[in-house]
């Protein structure tokens, strides 16, 4: 069954992004695993549709510079369909299969789930809009890559209050530097429609 999954990482002290909306901390930390393991391209291998906010999205668009380089997103995403929240008019990457919405997460998700086949859906983030999935009970699963750095401040992992009632701590593994985390939300009782 088809998931909707919040796969991120996030600093021991439960930070995205640091307090210039920038992940440049992340890649300090670097993706060498030590055994050759890609957990991002076995993870996005099911994955059939992805969302995200702006700040983020106009993060990877500066950090990658897409729209002078269109064709990084292709390699990066293929063509999974994105949607991107947004309040404002943002530029859009030419070739990219987005979407821009705003408002209720409800109707995006069923529009994702009928784009995505049977596949799985993917919130990048951040924290806010991964938060609003989760209160409307669409958010599944917590994949948490922990990097070993502090931040202090920044854009915080998930700024909800979800209990430990409703968390069920499914798998615990060591790639390189990086803990990685998973916990199933499915318990959840809502999944409101």
């Amino acid at each position: 069954m088809a998931k909707t999954q919040y796969y991120t990482a996030t600093s021991i002290d439960g930070f995205i992004a640091d307090q210039h909306h920038s992940l440049d901390w992340l890649f300090e930390v670097g993706d060498d695993h030590g055994d050759g393991d890609n957990p991002f391209g076995a993870f996005f291998a099911d994955v059939g549709a992805f969302a995200m906010g702006a700040t983020t999205y106009e993060w990877v668009l500066e950090h990658d510079a897409l729209l002078e380089q269109p064709v990084k997103w292709a390699e990066y995403y293929g063509d999974t369909p994105a949607w991107v929240f947004t309040h404002r008019e943002l530029p859009r990457i030419p070739g990219a299969s987005l979407t821009f919405v705003q408002g209720d997460v409800r109707p995006v998700h069923e529009a994702m789930t009928a784009a995505a086949q049977g596949k799985n859906l993917w919130i990048v983030g951040g924290g806010e809009l991964a938060g609003a999935f989760a209160d409307a009970g669409l958010l599944d699963e917590l994949i948490l890559g922990v990097a070993p750095v502090t931040l202090g401040a920044g854009a915080p992992l998930l700024p909800r209050r979800i209990t430990a009632a409703q968390l069920s701590l499914t798998s615990v593994q060591q790639r390189g530097p990086f803990a990685y985390l998973s916990y199933d939300l499915r318990n959840r009782t809502q999944h409101a429609q």
